[in-house]
């Protein structure tokens, strides 16, 4: 009589690093220490100058540790060249700032019991540190408990992120070829998993926590590589918005995206009284949701994002036009990778 246990699939771990000596081993043991193991991590150094590659080897009888034949200046040349050595069903993909809930592959691979599931994301929680990382922490808590839950209701997950990610390996090879022509290489692969016509999973309890800028020289820039890659991947997947799902989510990203920017600078040129009739509304409703992401994050700090967030708001507008511009109109591509500096948290 044949067994009725359904096979585990193999999982492998793949991470590409390059000078994260402050982070390093606290995602080593992250994924070491999981409730479900992997059957293999994969770690990429980039040819690091710092300490990761003596961090790396304390743990060379667990973990399998590759290093380029050169720096290739990019986290999508470290995971091409790791993706060889991958031997897993499952591949997870993670980044080395970035620390693994114990239950994360428990949890991710219930989604793969879905035959028509080609990949899967997570939930991605910001590493508490200051006022600009509570910001962070608010806006992953709204978008992924709001936002994300409706693009899963109808089927178009806007993108799978780089650092809470899992796929089926055979189709991640077959389909999310590294093309090296976008900056954000995630958007990119998630763009392909939906071409390919595959589902994408998403489970709230595979959970990951991740050290976001700390200063906001190093927001603006790492707001720079998401904004352009998000234009440049619009322009080379613009086939996908003939999809009814896909062309209703990102009408309303990108639609909203450009109008709310163009309102928070030219309304108070036109009419400061205008402008405040629609910026008063805009922070009760931000409060609301601040009041949200503090019960969905167990974080009551988050209750004072919003009053923070208001003012990076305008960042974020103005950077969205900026490489709306560079990217669409000028069509002055950016593919320079802006690697932020780590702290100790």
């Amino acid at each position: 009589m044949a067994s009725s246990k359904v096979k585990k699939p193999k999982i492998s771990i793949l991470i590409p690093c390059y000078n994260e000596e402050a982070m390093v081993e606290k995602c080593v043991l992250s994924c070491l220490n999981q409730t479900l193991p992997a059957d293999q991590i994969v770690f990429v150094d980039d040819c690091s100058k710092d300490k990761t590659p003596e961090i790396l080897a304390q743990y060379i009888d667990r973990i399998t540790v590759l290093r380029t034949p050169k720096n290739t200046g990019n986290k999508s040349s470290a995971q091409e060249y790791g993706l060889q050595f991958v031997t897993g069903d499952i591949m997870v993909t993670t980044d080395a700032d970035t620390v693994l809930d114990p239950q994360f592959i428990e949890e991710i691979i219930k989604e793969f019991k879905d035959p028509t599931v080609g990949a899967a994301s997570g939930y991605v929680r910001s590493m508490k540190y200051n006022w600009l990382t509570r910001c962070r922490a608010f806006e992953y808590s709204i978008s992924q408990n709001i936002h994300k839950l409706a693009q899963n209701y109808i089927g178009f997950m806007f993108v799978i992120p780089g650092a809470a990610a899992a796929f089926r390996t055979d189709i991640f090879r077959q389909y999310c070829t590294f093309d090296h022509d976008t900056i954000t290489e995630d958007l990119d692969f998630t763009y392909k998993i939906h071409k390919a016509g595959y589902k994408i999973g998403y489970n709230r309890k595979a959970v990951v926590n991740t050290q976001d800028p700390a200063n906001l020289h190093a927001y603006r820039n790492q707001l720079r590589r998401w904004y352009g890659g998000g234009w440049q991947n619009l322009l080379k997947h613009f086939d996908v918005i003939t999809r009814p799902a896909s062309a209703l989510e990102l009408s309303l990203i990108y639609i909203e995206g450009v109008i709310l920017p163009m309102m928070l600078f030219v309304l108070p040129l036109i009419n400061l009284k205008l402008a405040l009739l629609f910026f008063i509304p805009y922070l009760f409703n931000a409060v609301l949701y601040g009041i949200l992401a503090a019960y969905f994050e167990s974080r009551p700090d988050l209750m004072l994002a919003p009053f923070t967030y208001m003012f990076l708001m305008y960042i974020n507008a103005y950077i969205l036009i900026e490489q709306g511009i560079k990217e669409v109109v000028l069509r002055k591509k950016n593919l320079v990778w802006f690697k932020p500096d780590r702290v100790q948290i």
